[in-house]
């Protein structure tokens, strides 16, 4: 693979550098989402930033401590802190606490289903909660490394030590263990339902095929994947973990059995974040230097958002339509680029 470093100041690269707007946050990030017309940064330790079309900031404080996990439906973000507290944020930068550890444990994981229903984690305790039911919960053979609700049914992955567990929390008997030596940390289901992907300590993803639970062996990463974002339609996964964006084709009914992954986007550093359009085979990618590209999946050409020379980039989010890219470093410096 050949390396390739962009020159913004060059006609090699296509650069919407001066169409960001820039956000200032004053706080370490963690993670972006969209609630509304606004986008919601949430900071390492206690607030989260909402930013407005004019870049206007207002930061509100949702956890005593530190914020450790968070999953966003458009609609609320719910955080899980080191307080033992789950809390959900709406549009309205209205803040409710949904659920407190008995034990005021960390909440290391939490989850959010389209219809509702959400999930976190504490130690090797799963809980759910749809609804106005009642919480129930699944105790799994070690500490929970990621969660992820099926898009269809009420059916919950949990990421563990050695494996993944597969939860309907609605029917009796039904945690389906599936196998894999090594230490699972995050998750997430194809949104056709068909596979299941988890991200691990080591630097590979592994994967089930549903339909019969075959290995799907992703390898070849120099680091850690932190960070997944499936395409328009499910045909591909984008990972970041290498000095390209790797997406790994799942189309047909093997997956990427078999197959070798695209290699979008080389840079001479790693990629950290990356968040596919919701809409079109875009997606953007944050690299640890702190250059920002959107790339198109087809060809891979390439269009420079934001320059390098910066902490690595920690958030990436794309408004519902995809007419709005956010984007923040690790220490609150970023953007925001209307389409």
């Amino acid at each position: 693979m050949k390396e390739f470093t962009p020159a913004p100041d060059s006609a090699s690269i296509v650069s919407v550098t001066d169409r960001v707007k820039p956000v200032t946050l004053g706080m370490g990030v963690t993670s972006a989402h969209f609630l509304g017309p606004r986008a919601a940064f949430v900071g390492a330790e206690e607030n989260v930033a909402f930013v407005d079309a004019k870049g206007e900031i207002t930061k509100i404080a949702v956890h005593n401590g530190g914020i450790l996990s968070a999953a966003s439906d458009g609609k609320r973000i719910i955080m899980g802190g080191d307080d033992g507290k789950v809390v959900s944020l709406d549009a309205k930068g209205e803040v409710t606490l949904l659920a407190t550890d008995p034990k005021r444990r960390w909440i290391d994981a939490v989850a959010l289903h389209p219809d509702g229903a959400f999930a976190w984690s504490a130690g090797k305790t799963a809980t759910v909660k749809s609804g106005k039911a009642e919480e129930k919960s699944l105790e799994v053979p070690s500490t929970v490394g990621g969660l992820a609700f099926a898009p269809k049914g009420l059916r919950l992955a949990i990421a563990h030590y050695n494996g993944a567990t597969l939860w309907f929390p609605n029917m009796a008997d039904s945690a389906e263990f599936l196998p894999w030596a090594g230490s699972h940390l995050g998750v997430t289901f194809s949104p056709d339902n068909k596979f299941l992907v988890t991200t691990m300590h080591e630097s590979a993803l592994h994967g089930w095929r549903l339909a019969d639970n075959r290995h799907m062996r992703m390898t070849g990463y120099p680091g850690r994947v932190r960070s997944m974002s499936w395409s328009a339609g499910g045909k591909g996964l984008a990972t970041s973990g290498a000095d390209t964006v790797i997406v790994w084709p799942f189309a047909s009914k093997d997956g990427p059995m078999g197959k070798e992954p695209a290699m979008l986007a080389p840079l001479q550093a790693r990629v950290s974040v990356v968040a596919c359009h919701p809409k079109n085979d875009i997606l953007a990618a944050g690299y640890s230097d702190g250059t920002v590209l959107m790339v198109r999946l087809e060809d891979g050409a390439e269009i420079l958002v934001r320059r390098n020379g910066t902490p690595p980039v920690a958030a990436l989010a794309w408004n519902a339509k995809g007419t709005l890219l956010a984007f923040a470093d690790e220490n609150g410096d970023g953007g925001l680029l209307e389409l």
